[in-house]
């Protein structure tokens, strides 16, 4: 299957990038596009410097991580633990989680003006375990509708070093009650089997390049096989301004001007019941 991709169309400053009607209708079909180039290195670089601030000034960083010492680590994401919601830690951050130019490409996938959620930064080191496939509306529980990840490749990410997986085709399915993962190849506990009849793709990404996707599509990613790359990836969720509902693990939320928005708390727990397996994503 090929793999649905743009390239943004800037203008002005460069702040703002446009999607073409082919792309929006590859992801209408597909539920996932790639935005090539999306952002320069300087930005990747300005987002690196400030992850990695956090990382070597902080040993425990409350609703961030928690880490051990690199020398005490007997696994590689003990001392590189996911960042959860680092825009809270970072105006830097911050600032990338609400980019304008995001702003933009969002509300051309979503059909209306996007609100910002989520903020995770995985380290994803060398011989690191990947996470099993899922769908993140599981987790955030946004209705209407569902909510739409911006997953901007930090290094380099292919099938060598644990790049993403998707399965296209997935968005349009509900939501699946996922299966116990295998602890040795995945950090998180949820696991989704591939829909019979769709087929995963394996995406590389370049630093810079966005993988925008729908939130019940299926996707993950296998382990970090390589002996000296890390596959370093900023992710942000958003939802459409008309959701009404959302998990509480997620707020506060944001419009792109920065003003706070207020949703309820999803009720109960979906197709699933009220137990989530690994917690909150």
């Amino acid at each position: 299957m090929a793999i649905s991709e743009m390239t943004p169309t800037t203008s002005g400053s460069g702040e703002h990038a446009t999607i073409g009607a082919d792309e929006l209708r590859s992801f209408a079909r597909d539920g996932y596009v790639i935005a090539r180039h999306f952002f320069s290195p300087q930005e990747v670089a300005s987002i690196t410097s400030e992850v990695t601030r956090l990382h070597r000034d902080n040993l425990d960083l409350p609703g961030c991580f928690k880490r051990v010492a690199i020398e005490d680590a007997t696994d590689p994401l003990q001392a590189y633990p996911r960042m959860m919601h680092p825009h809270r830690q970072s105006g830097v951050l911050q600032s990338f989680l609400l980019h304008p130019r995001l702003g933009v490409a969002l509300g051309q996938l979503l059909g209306e003006p996007a609100i910002a959620t989520q903020s995770m930064f995985y380290w994803k080191p060398a011989g690191a375990r990947g996470q099993a496939l899922h769908q993140d509306n599981f987790y955030l529980k946004v209705h209407p509708g569902t909510c739409l990840a911006a997953w901007v490749a930090i290094d380099p990410a292919d099938r060598e070093n644990g790049g993403l997986n998707v399965v296209p085709g997935s968005h349009d399915m509900d939501l699946f009650c996922p299966e116990e993962a295998d602890p040795e190849v995945s950090f998180t506990r949820e696991f989704v089997p591939v829909p019979s009849g769709l087929v995963p793709v394996a995406p590389d990404l370049a630093a810079g390049d966005v993988l925008f996707f729908g939130g019940n599509l299926i996707h993950g990613s296998e382990p970090n096989r390589t002996t000296d790359r890390f596959r370093r990836s900023f992710i942000c969720h958003y939802i459409g301004e008309s959701a009404r509902e959302l998990s509480r693990w997620y707020r506060p939320i944001y419009r792109f001007d920065g003003s706070e928005v207020t949703v309820d708390d999803a009720t109960g727990g979906g197709p699933c019941g009220d137990v989530v397996v690994g917690g909150p994503h």
